[in-house]
């Protein structure tokens, strides 16, 4: 798989998963052995958690759109940075509704097999910006990083 294929295979499980909905065209991008893991979930998941997951979300978040703002590609490697734009319509994963616009970013690292399906998915999200604009409390790196 050239590069350029890597970062069209990204680009369309976003756009099938989060944008649009097609979860079983997604899953089956996926490697037997995929995992998810993530800054907004405390511990891997497999591809039907994963796209549980991202039902969930959808669900919560009609108006969805996630928005590629960079995606590069090295090796059997790609690494995507996002915006996720929305309004939380129904409470999620224990987060209130609110009809405030969010716009969340994100970086993914992708790794893919040789025959080119996705491996596994980290995606690290900016939660205090999410936290913050939402109105919820949030500290600053250094206050966590005390004891």
């Amino acid at each position: 798989m050239s590069l350029d294929d890597q970062k069209r295979l990204v680009r369309n499980h976003v756009d099938l998963t989060w944008n649009r909905g097609r979860m079983a065209l997604a899953e089956q991008m996926h490697s037997k052995d995929f995992l998810y893991k993530s800054s907004f979930v405390g511990h891997p998941l497999n591809s039907t958690a994963f796209l549980t997951l991202v039902a969930q979300i959808r669900t919560a978040m009609p108006d969805l759109e996630v928005v590629i703002e960079e995606c590069i590609a090295e090796d059997d490697k790609v690494v995507t940075w996002s915006t996720l734009i929305g309004t939380i319509q129904t409470p999620a994963l224990g987060y209130p509704p609110s009809d405030k616009i969010l716009s969340i970013s994100a970086m993914a690292f992708w790794t893919l097999t040789p025959a080119g399906h996705i491996r596994e998915i980290c995606t690290m999200f900016d939660m205090e910006s999410f936290r913050s604009q939402l109105g919820l409390n949030t500290r600053t790196y250094a206050e966590k990083a005390l004891p």
